[in-house]
């Protein structure tokens, strides 16, 4: 029998995705398993690493029986996964740590140093800021501050790796994944030997690069007995989720942005060589041999909607559609609330760790309807100051197109439509990492010659055209906004050293 299924899998911050796609793109069946993120001080983010591959063990099984097909119709499966994460691995193979993530912050002093020193150029070379977000930065922190386990250390590797290493016996990391690293020249496209010095480590103690259309075949039976795969399915190694989203929205041609908004939150631009700004405010990864994503990252997305859910709304009615059915009682600019969202610090377009968050220009008029409203304006703001930056870069947008799991919510598509005042294109399905990663395994497979052919999909969009009333409230409140913001920045460091003296 004819194979004709490609599963796509994510491994996200908040959970892990399995999607099963017929070769045209469409959407079979589709799961989700879901893990904690571990925050013992404020500024740590770990996860457990074997709850992440259980996770993609489950997913997977899940979906082949969703679908019910036979396990010899997989033609392959393919991967993306969150960039940023860190593992220390022992001689035994075992991990020493947990999966650092992309939200830790405790690396942020060795950031600053960094960035202060050489980190322009390093920058340059790897296209990855200096930020703690970073493994680059991580790896300081973890000699600096636990060097007796740095010294134990065999290899560091990301969450992709570990999985990869637990079915295939095998270190290898993708040229995408391996971009986000701080460690890696995307021109060259090898491990930067000036990033290593100052990491203090070698080659060896990292993976194998390999071209995303990497395959294995031959995994752990046991294991592929779990998913209800064949053990010949082909794995494909893939690529980064950010990347591998603006693939899955189709937007592959220069001049077309794509806003990504989950857990956190992005603004990306494919383009055919790799772009690098002047003074470090943009990421520049590696898609592939022959594309690059510049754009910019946040780290207050969903995350922050997360938080005002519980904070404004009672448990009993905590939900996303109610919170989105608050936010349409009150009009554009939450008379006059402005809201930073920098609960997390902030990474574009600030790239300052120690970044708070405010609520500015309260009155006794407000209500918790109105403080609903100025988080969502607030998220809003600062991706479209993103975009701004970028614009400068590569040029305004030809094209934006939207995705993630706000995208769920026409309340929202269209608030954000109309703080850009541009047209936004959202895909039917928001799983769009899932499936770039699908195109990336049917290249592998030789059923597609390029990535761009993904054009010929028939991938379903909806359409929001910024209301001009509206649009021009937030046209007026930009501004302020960006001044408040620069205001407040003076004071970041100070609350941040204030907070420590009291925790």
């Amino acid at each position: 029998m004819q194979k004709k299924y490609v599963i796509g899998v994510d491994i996200g911050t908040t959970s892990t995705k399995a999607v099963l796609f017929k070769q045209n793109g469409e959407a079979v069946a589709t799961s989700y398993e879901a893990y904690p993120l571990f925050r013992d001080t404020p500024a740590m983010a770990e996860q457990n690493p074997d709850s992440l591959f259980q996770a993609v063990l489950k997913s997977i099984k899940l979906v082949m029986k969703k679908a019910a097909i036979c396990p010899d119709r997989i033609l392959c499966v393919s991967f993306s996964s969150a960039m940023h994460s860190l593992i220390a691995m022992d001689e035994n193979d075992k991990p020493l740590t947990r999966s650092i993530t992309w939200a830790d912050n405790r690396a942020a002093e060795y950031a600053e140093k960094l960035k202060k020193a050489e980190g322009l150029s390093i920058y340059h070379r790897t296209g990855t800021p200096i930020h703690p977000m970073s493994p680059l930065t991580k790896l300081i922190w973890l000699r600096e501050e636990h060097a007796e386990l740095f010294n134990k250390a065999k290899k560091f590797i990301g969450i992709k790796e570990y999985i990869f290493f637990q079915l295939f016996g095998r270190y290898m990391i993708d040229y995408s994944v391996a971009s986000s690293t701080g460690l890696f020249n995307i021109r060259d496209f090898k491990w930067d030997d000036s990033a290593l010095t100052i990491a203090k480590i070698t080659e060896n103690g990292l993976s194998e690069l390999v071209s995303p259309t990497e395959k294995l075949i031959g995994m752990v039976p046991k294991y592929a007995t779990q998913m209800g795969l064949l053990p010949e399915t082909p794995f494909v190694i893939g690529g980064s989720d950010g990347c591998l989203s603006n693939l899955g929205v189709g937007a592959v041609k220069p001049g077309e942005a794509v806003v990504t908004i989950g857990t956190s939150g992005a603004i990306r631009m494919v383009t055919k060589e790799p772009f690098t700004d002047p003074e470090g405010k943009t990421f520049c990864y590696v898609l592939d041999e022959q594309h690059w994503v510049i754009g910019g990252a946040v780290n207050n997305g969903g995350n922050i909607l997360e938080w005002a859910s519980k904070t404004y709304l009672s448990k009993e009615l905590s939900s996303y559609s109610r919170y989105m059915d608050e936010l349409k009682k009150v009009p554009a600019g939450s008379l006059g609330l402005f809201f930073h969202p920098y609960l997390n610090g902030e990474r574009a377009p600030l790239w300052n760790a120690e970044a708070s968050g405010s609520f500015f220009g309260i009155n006794m008029m407000h209500r918790p309807e109105h403080f609903m409203r100025a988080v969502v304006e607030g998220i809003s703001f600062n991706l479209y100051a993103v975009l701004m930056d970028l614009s400068k870069l590569a040029g305004p947008p030809k094209r934006i197109t939207a995705t993630g799991g706000f995208s769920r919510s026409p309340v929202w598509r269209q608030l954000l439509s109309d703080v850009f005042d541009y047209p936004l294109e959202f895909p039917e399905s928001i799983e769009s990492s899932c499936l770039g990663a699908a195109v990336i395994g049917l290249k592998s497979m030789n059923v597609m010659n390029e990535i761009t052919e993904i054009e010929l999909m028939n991938v379903l969009t909806y359409l929001h055209k910024p209301q001009l009333q509206e649009a021009q409230v937030y046209k007026r409140m930009f501004p302020v906004y960006k001044q408040l913001s620069q205001t407040f920045a003076v004071a970041y460091h100070q609350v941040s050293e204030f907070k420590q003296t009291i925790e």
